[in-house]
């Protein structure tokens, strides 16, 4: 994750090393070349075709054009957020709400295909 620029325009690496540090958005545009891409699928030990390339090439500039777009905004004095909207989850009580636990619990294990002294069977899964 890139370090955020909000809070007055510094950020972590700013505030730790003054205002030295260089960012790459600053000097560089992104975008590939379809010879990373096929750089990257061997690494990815992905095997891709010529076509198939062109393709990735093609949806990944686009996502680093995004980015850029992103990165160009300008977000001095923005807080950053958990959430994009300020809404507290609501959460009911940890309570048994049934009356009748023990005719329900029968009802239900009466249609299960194992059950034994109220717990459901499940075949072993791990050796």
């Amino acid at each position: 994750m890139a370090p955020s620029r909000g809070c007055g325009g510094k950020n972590f690496y700013d505030t730790l090393y003054g205002s030295l540090v260089y960012h790459l958005s600053d000097f560089v545009t992104m975008s590939l070349t379809l010879e990373q891409v096929h750089r990257i699928a061997h690494l990815a030990r992905i095997e891709v075709d010529e076509a198939e390339a062109r393709r990735t090439l093609g949806q990944l500039n686009e996502i680093f054009s995004l980015i850029e777009t992103m990165q160009a905004v300008d977000t001095q004095g923005v807080e950053p957020m958990a959430h994009a909207q300020e809404l507290a989850q609501r959460l009911r009580p940890d309570c048994v709400t049934e009356n009748d636990q023990l005719a329900l619990r029968a009802a239900f294990q009466a249609i299960a295909p194992e059950a034994e002294a109220g717990l459901y069977l499940v075949p072993k899964v791990i050796e």
